[in-house]
């Protein structure tokens, strides 16, 4: 890993990497940027009709970037320094999120990629009383809404859920609780 982290282009993590949120940004619509940083995670993912959850430890750090105009993600699960080749692809996550702020529909535009398991969703979030909602679709057109929750300087709860094809019911897929490490 070392090498590799040796081998980036010079100039690539200051060119993407901000100091913090864009005067562009209404603080009032800084919806991501109390993120910023490291956080451990424990996480409950569901296994499609079984709905035992399968509990797994993980980690997640944030950031500002785009010269402060998004907040940029990675999510891994297991922990990097837990993983190996023989990870299990359902519970593969080393992906990463960039949340923009669009001024022309006041929200944040979302694209997640997690190429560990080929999965990919965009979404729209917004603050929602004291949460914050993403709202969107897979690919394939799945409803899709995550939701952080219980939210605090030093930890929040993060959920996410598809739209049953009844139109009406949401199926929880996994829940994250991140405590905050620095």
């Amino acid at each position: 890993m070392n090498a590799l982290k040796n081998d980036l282009p010079d100039g690539f993590g200051s060119a993407l990497l901000a100091a913090g949120r864009s005067a562009e940004i209404p603080e009032s619509e800084d919806v991501y940027g109390w993120l910023v940083g490291g956080w451990e995670i424990d996480v409950l993912h569901y296994r499609g009709a079984d709905t035992s959850p399968l509990g797994l430890k993980g980690e997640v750090h944030f950031g500002w970037v785009l010269e402060g105009r998004a907040v940029q993600d990675v999510w891994i699960m297991p922990r990097v320094s837990e993983r190996t080749p023989a990870t299990d692809k359902f519970n593969d996550m080393y992906g990463t999120t960039l949340r923009v702020w669009d001024p022309t529909i006041n929200a944040w535009r979302i694209t997640w990629i997690n190429p560990a398991r080929g999965h990919y969703e965009q979404q729209i979030g917004r603050r929602s009383g004291d949460d914050i909602v993403q709202v969107g679709a897979r690919p394939d057109g799945t409803p899709t809404r995550w939701m952080f929750t219980e939210i605090t300087a030093a930890s929040f709860h993060w959920t996410g859920e598809s739209l049953m094809t009844d139109g009406k019911t949401w199926k929880l897929e996994g829940e994250f609780r991140a405590r905050r490490t620095r």
